[in-house]
């Protein structure tokens, strides 16, 4: 496989795409990607020889995948004719579990570099683009037909984006299609500030750039957005009665801390 270099926040693809790998190996998977599992074997055959670490990128991140997914199957299962924009994609399979029909177009948004790895790892698939370009860079827009609903992911982006490009971002994708739904998780303002002395986030060169709050808030950016409804992640149901029993301690732990509960929040928006 021929190497490709990843800067920045584009090195939190890996330890991401192996939770949601070593959750295909539980007895009882929460995400059950089996497509992340062989891109995984491939960058790193050994990789099920350590288990789930501590870190917030962990078994968190499958739980996420999860509440995205389940949200993006419902709002398809009422609009089979939707375009699906996934934002910052970086090696999720979501295409690939989600498996749209063919009357959805879908396409995957992230940096060339990202975007050149996922050409390695994942397959092809009709009715399927790639992107290569930063999402900030809204002229891949243009590239996106309007007339149809549009489902908006971001998953494990926002936090990166400055509260300008966020606002430009969400606007932007209001204001070019009829209707729709977008989905994001947020981090509040203290995790945002805190950022650089994140140890998980130093390992690997990233960093937050916004916070929110209130992400509910972020309805008011436009006067036809409007919040609908956020779902658990670190106090996750599903988390707590199918993660391995050192994960679930970790996490009744933490989710007694104050902020920590709700130190993401995963969003619903519609239009």
């Amino acid at each position: 496989m021929k190497d490709t270099e990843l800067v920045g926040v584009q090195k939190t693809l890996s330890p991401v795409l192996r939770a949601k790998a070593l959750d295909n190996r539980l007895p009882d998977p929460i995400l059950g990607d089996e497509y992340a599992e062989q891109a995984m074997r491939r960058l790193d055959p050994d990789y099920d020889n350590r288990r789930f670490g501590t870190s917030q990128i962990g078994l968190a991140a499958v739980v996420r995948a999860k509440a995205h997914d389940d949200w993006a199957r419902s709002f398809l299962a009422d609009h089979p004719d939707a375009v699906v924009l996934h934002l910052g994609c970086g090696l999720d399979a979501r295409v690939y579990r989600i498996d749209p029909p063919a009357t959805v177009d879908w396409y995957d948004l992230d940096y060339p570099s990202v975007i050149e790895l996922r050409q390695q790892l994942l397959p092809p698939r009709e009715h399927y683009t790639l992107i290569d370009s930063s999402v900030t860079d809204l002229t891949w827009l243009e590239r996106i037909p309007r007339a149809r609903p549009v489902l908006m992911i971001a998953e494990g982006l926002v936090p990166y984006l400055t509260e300008t490009d966020v606002r430009r971002l969400l606007t932007s994708v209001v204001d070019a299609f009829p209707t729709g739904q977008i989905q994001l998780d947020t981090v509040p303002v203290w995790a945002w500030r805190t950022s650089k002395w994140d140890p998980t986030l130093r390992k690997y060169d990233a960093q937050f750039h916004c916070g929110f709050n209130d992400p509910a808030a972020l309805a008011d950016w436009h006067p036809r957005l409007e919040y609908v409804d956020e779902t658990p992640m670190n106090d996750s149901p599903v988390l707590m009665a199918k993660a391995p029993a050192n994960i679930r301690r970790m996490y009744r732990l933490m989710n007694l801390l104050p902020g920590m509960k709700r130190s993401t929040r995963i969003v619903r928006f519609r239009f």
